[in-house]
């Protein structure tokens, strides 16, 4: 009876992770020299799985660092091995992308690493970089499922399943077939991507319910019309966002226009003063967590796929009293 339990068991992780996995091929177009894997850890264990498997002792990896979660990917990195500082817009408090030509990639590096949306700083890749040869890696935590993405393009996506795709505790790996052959012997079992790959995301038990719980998102992205209708449904949300900021010189943007993010709309204020009288009376009337991020400062609004149209309607009308009474 028990080995019967078990076997019933692995078969139902087996349909709850083959149809997760489609769910994504479906929406993502993914590639079929692509593995999914779900993982544990979130994205901040990947900052070092990722170099671990692909970054020799002797070697570098190019980073480009756009916002505070690419500082902590590079911090575990260094760990590892080499790394090279590509580019950083840290000069300038990440307020934006680096243009294409300000990126000094070094084309015997073991791989480029991005991240598309920095949560804290609201900056947001809107095309990816050119890396020639390079295997291009990225964190996509923040912005997976909001908007189309070239998956051809990259070598390998890593994303916390939290903010889009379900709840916290998986972690979503797409990987390209032919990095395996790269991964070093010797490595932790389970820090190794070959022995997930092998196992299809079972060598240890998974997080199932989370994994399910994925399955369900997609179909619910697909009822909507697919990737294609909630980027536009995002970019609505967005759009409305900042063009209440734009209006007027009372609330200033921190991300440059460009590189705004579609996930996270940071905004500033005349004074902290204000800051905080702002979050207050939001918070009295049912707008939770709006304060910036203790680096930054200011405003976040965190406008996931699950966030309605209705909720960044109702915060616009806010900040137009908000303006009304204080400005």
């Amino acid at each position: 009876m028990l080995v019967q339990l078990c076997c019933l068991c692995r078969f139902w992780k087996d349909e709850i992770i083959g149809q997760a996995d489609a769910g994504l091929r479906d929406l993502l177009s993914i590639p079929t020299n692509y593995h999914i894997l779900f993982l544990q850890g979130g994205a901040s264990l990947q900052f070092s799985m990722l170099p671990m498997n692909f970054l020799p002792a002797d070697g570098t990896a190019d980073y480009v660092v756009t916002g505070s979660w690419g500082k902590k990917a590079v911090k575990e990195a260094k760990r590892v091995g080499g790394v090279n500082i590509a580019a950083t817009t840290a000069d300038g408090g990440f307020t934006r992308v680096p243009s294409l030509d300000e990126i000094n990639l070094n084309p015997q590096a073991s791989y480029v690493h991005i991240t598309t949306n920095e949560t804290i700083e609201g900056v947001e890749w809107k095309q990816e970089p050119a890396t020639g040869d390079v295997p291009l890696v990225a964190d996509a935590s923040s912005d997976i499922l909001s908007h189309a993405i070239p998956v051809d393009q990259y070598a390998l996506i890593y994303a916390g399943a939290q903010k889009n795709m379900g709840p916290s505790g998986v972690t979503l790996v797409i990987l390209r077939d032919d990095l395996l052959q790269r991964i070093p012997d010797g490595l932790h079992t389970m820090l190794d991507y070959r022995t997930h790959v092998e196992n299809k995301s079972l060598f240890n038990t998974p997080n199932t319910w989370g994994i399910y719980i994925i399955n369900l998102v997609c179909k619910w992205i697909k009822d909507k019309g697919g990737i294609s209708a909630m980027e536009r449904e995002n970019e609505q949300k967005a759009k409305l966002l900042y063009d209440a900021i734009d209006a007027t010189d009372f609330y200033r943007g921190h991300a440059d226009a460009d590189a705004r993010s579609i996930m996270n709309v940071t905004y500033r204020l005349p004074s902290e003063e204000l800051e905080k009288k702002f979050t207050t009376e939001a918070t009295a009337q049912g707008m939770d967590g709006l304060k910036g991020h203790r680096s930054v400062g200011g405003i976040r609004a965190s406008i996931y796929n699950a966030f309605p149209l209705e909720g960044v309607e109702t915060l616009v009308s806010f900040m137009k009293e908000f303006e009304r009474k204080n400005g």
